[in-house]
């Protein structure tokens, strides 16, 4: 191969639908084109792509991975991705340094939740997409019912580049509808360029009339000969192809059978020569002194790199991957990490193909690379070689799926915090920390299988085996109603002795802490007593009736008494704990639990279904909202953190994974009797 040169590069992102078939036609293509040397199957654990331990075991992608391939002089980088909602984290990072997505589609069960997300996220992310039909070999796919889908939901610039050529009810081939060609494919996956039957022409012409008319569209000049009667060149429906990819004025629909290598000679055809490369958008965002800008992609100018994906790996370290935005990187050129100010030598440079590394001197602007031990250096960082500019990170989803993270033995417990940390690092969808108040690890993720894909890693990489259980809830207690007490401490028992003695009023304060006044007259209490008492309540409020945390306490000081001899700072705290167990026993305590802010985006279809269940979990609606996503409902509303839990797992089931929500604490409130109750009741079970 020439020297690869930026025009040379295609960055293509695999998107859809779990189970679609992505990692397979990934497959395909790097078998086909010489950059593998065997077909890997998911089946068999062995693909390019799917290479991580829990990958091979649960047989889907778990993680985005990077391969590449060359085909007709065009180096294409492939990014793969998960299907599954709960590392969407990684589509995320593919989606930031792709420059085009091809979106997989199941030619059995057409458009699926996937299907749509991947339009959007495509779409949010500025990428000329286009689809590719698999598995249309099957009997029970349907090719056509399934374009005619994609048209429907979004529009004439659907149109298809190829399609299936079926010869007594079984797919023997696929006509190319740009050349008006039939490949015929054999059972080892190779084709034969041949004249399209008879048979298959008038839908070859039927569809090669939607391309035209699709072509047309996205060029004025092509619309006005096309509706003119006149005939559009083979070299102009290549070009009208091109320019309507990258304006996002055209999706091209392709079809095969990955699996069987079928259909994608034509895709990788249509990849280099149609698909944009990075430099086709012409710039790039960035922020400048906090301002967000635009600066002109320049191939020749300096070098400058995002940081998208980072790996924690025992053995290798902290590897970095990176997209050059801008110059060329060489071997052991110094940047400056523009996140930390750091200077940082990027002694080697690799590109990889799965787990594969291959090291390279240089890689040019548009490439995707890697490089390792990089000490401060992370995701969504930039790398420049002067100038002062970090190109807009990658905007991850928010994680709420809590699961409290128990060591299984003191020597777990060591490894966890370094490890965890290791793996926030590389996943920015996993939140961490450690509660001081319910003494738990608590660890957030997107859903149940991310959090348990996070326990095995923890285990095989770091050897630090940990299991799950029900983060607990920070509740509050709060008294209702003012009450006088007094609280003596006396104690005789040889010696000195300890006297200490308080009367105070007790009442709800407006303050979340402890609100301490004095108004002890006559020197009842001396003054050097006074923040013993104090210091003594704050002590004592740490647990309430129930055991948690008494909030918003107003305490006056008004009287006492001491003892010249016998007084000391230890008697007036514990004086001042009597007197405050005196309060809880009079001053009707409650409980109160954190509410938080729900805005809920759900499918306008949905909206009754997402209300019925907020009413079960206790929530009040505050208001529905037109989201700006067409067809969707932003559902306001409040609702307490110990009944949304789960509420990740149940807002995908109620809405087939088209939901998602945000939520944020606003206060506490109080809990309804009956549930308060049977808190207490476990709180007093666990003391017994």
């Amino acid at each position: 191969m020439s020297k690869i040169t930026t025009e040379r590069i295609r960055n293509v992102v695999l998107l859809g639908h779990g189970g679609s078939g992505k990692t397979s036609l990934a497959e395909a293509m790097l078998y086909i084109s010489g950059a593998t040397e065997r077909l890997g199957k998911i089946a068999d654990g062995n693909t390019v792509c799917d290479y991580d331990a829990e990958e091979v075991a649960r047989k889907f992608s778990l993680s985005g991975s990077i391969a590449n391939l060359t085909w007709k002089d065009i180096k294409v980088n492939i990014l793969d991705t998960p299907g599954y909602l709960d590392f969407s984290g990684e589509v995320s990072q593919m989606l930031r340094v792709a420059d085009s997505a091809l979106i997989v589609v199941d030619g059995k069960s057409g458009i699926q939740v996937g299907t749509e997300l991947a339009w959007d996220a495509a779409t949010e992310a500025g990428l000329p997409k286009s689809f590719f039909i698999n598995k249309f070999d099957d009997n029970e796919a349907r090719f056509a019912k399934v374009l005619d889908a994609l048209h429907d939901k979004w529009g004439k610039k659907i149109c298809p580049l190829t399609i299936p050529m079926v010869h007594n009810g079984e797919v023997v081939g696929a006509i190319d509808l740009v050349d008006m060609e039939a490949h015929v494919f054999d059972k080892n996956g190779t084709h034969s360029v041949q004249a399209i039957p008879d048979e298959s022409m008038e839908a070859a012409e039927k569809y090669h009339d939607m391309l035209l008319e699709a072509v047309a569209g996205a060029n004025e000049d092509l619309m006005e000969k096309y509706f003119g009667g006149e005939d559009i060149t083979h070299m102009e429906c290549v070009n009208g192809i091109h320019e309507g990819i990258i304006h996002g004025d055209l999706v091209p629909v392709f079809c095969g059978a990955a699996t069987k290598l079928w259909g994608v000679w034509t895709l990788l055809g249509n990849i280099t020569e149609s698909f944009p490369r990075h430099t086709a958008k012409k710039e790039e965002t960035v922020v400048v002194d906090g301002e967000e800008d635009t600066m002109e992609i320049n191939a020749d100018g300096e070098p400058a790199i995002f940081v998208f994906k980072t790996v924690a790996d025992p053995f290798v370290g902290k590897m970095n991957f990176f997209k050059v935005m801008n110059g060329t990187l060489k071997k052991d050129a110094e940047l400056t990490n523009r996140t930390t100010g750091d200077t940082e030598k990027i002694a080697k440079i690799y590109t990889v193909n799965g787990k594969k590394q291959t090291e390279v001197a240089e890689l040019v602007c548009g490439d995707i690379g890697m490089t390792a031990k990089l000490s401060g250096t992370n995701t969504n960082d930039t790398l420049t070689w002067g100038s002062n500019y970090a190109y807009t990170g990658i905007k991850f989803p928010q994680p709420y799926l809590a699961q409290a993270m128990v060591p299984a033995s003191v020597a777990d417990e060591n490894k966890i915090s370094q490890a965890i940390t290791r793996m926030t690092e590389e996943d920015r969808t996993i939140k961490y920390e450690n509660d001081p108040e319910t003494k738990q690890m608590v660890v957030y993720g997107m859903g149940d299988m991310h959090l348990a894909v996070l326990a095995a890693r923890l285990k095989s990489r770091f050897g630090a085996n940990v299991k799950y259980d029900t983060p607990k809830i920070p509740y509050r207690e709060q008294i209702t109603k003012p009450v006088d007490v007094e609280g003596k401490h006396k104690k005789q028992n040889g010696g000195s002795g300890q006297y200490g003695h308080v009367k105070i009023r007790f009442a709800p304060a407006e303050d979340e802490g402890l609100t301490f006044t004095v108004s002890v007259v006559g020197g009842n209490v001396p003054k050097n007593f006074y923040p013993a008492v104090e210091k003594g309540l704050q002590d004592a409020m740490a647990k309430g009736v129930a055991g948690f945390p008494m909030i918003r306490l107003a305490a006056d000081l008004y009287d006492g008494s001491y003892h010249a001899v016998d007084s000391d700072e230890l008697s007036f705290r514990t004086a001042a704990s009597l007197a405050y167990k005196k309060c809880l026993e009079l001053a009707r305590p409650v409980l109160l639990e954190p509410i938080g802010a729900l805005n809920v985006l759900v499918p306008d279809s949905m909206v009754g279904d997402v209300m019925g269940d907020l009413n079960k979990r206790r929530g009040r609606v505050m208001g529905m909202n037109p989201a700006s996503k067409k067809g969707y409902t932003v559902v306001e509303a409040e609702a307490p953190r110990a009944e949304i839990a789960d509420y990740v797992i149940a807002l995908r089931a109620m809405t087939q994974g088209r939901g998602s929500f945000t939520y944020e604490f606003v206060r506490y409130e109080e809990v309804p009797g009956n549930v308060a109750a049977k808190i207490v009741e476990e709180y007093k079970k666990s003391q017994e």
